[in-house]
Parts: structure tokens; sequence; C-alpha cells
């Protein structure tokens, strides 16, 4: 008898698909910034430094959450 699990690895691969495209936009979002710092248009420049950090912080919250690794909820 030959068990598989494709249900547990499907979410492992889409979150790190996800992973890979916020970086990618991290990437795209900081080199509009320092397009926009250089031409002087400060506005643009700080708009897309708070998208590169948004996309960031939803990266981060893609991976485990320590306590959850320390301490498995009940």
């Amino acid at each position: 008898m030959t068990a598989t699990l494709t249900a547990k690895s499907a979410p492992a691969s889409v979150a790190s698909g996800e992973r890979e495209q916020l970086i990618q936009a991290v990437r795209q979002h900081e080199g509009r910034a320092q397009q926009a710092a250089s031409q002087g248009d400060l506005a643009e420049a700080a708009k897309q430094i708070l998208a590169a950090l948004d996309a960031e912080r939803q990266m981060a919250a893609k991976g485990p959450q320590v306590l959850q690794l320390i301490k498995p909820r009940a």
C-alpha cells in the first residue's frame, strides 16, 4: 500500500510561489522608488517604499509563526 500526500505538499508549493511573487514585487517597488527619487519625485518614491514595506510584511506573514513552532495550539 502506498500513501500519497498531495494535499500536504500543495500548500507549501503555493506558499513558496506566493513568496517568490512578493519578493519580486518588493524588488520592483524598490526600483521604482529609486528611480522616482533620482527624478526628484519624492511623493512617488515614498509611495513605492510603502508598497515595498507592505509586500515585505505580507511575505513575513506567509511563514510559520514562532509561537506555533515552540508550542502548538491545542
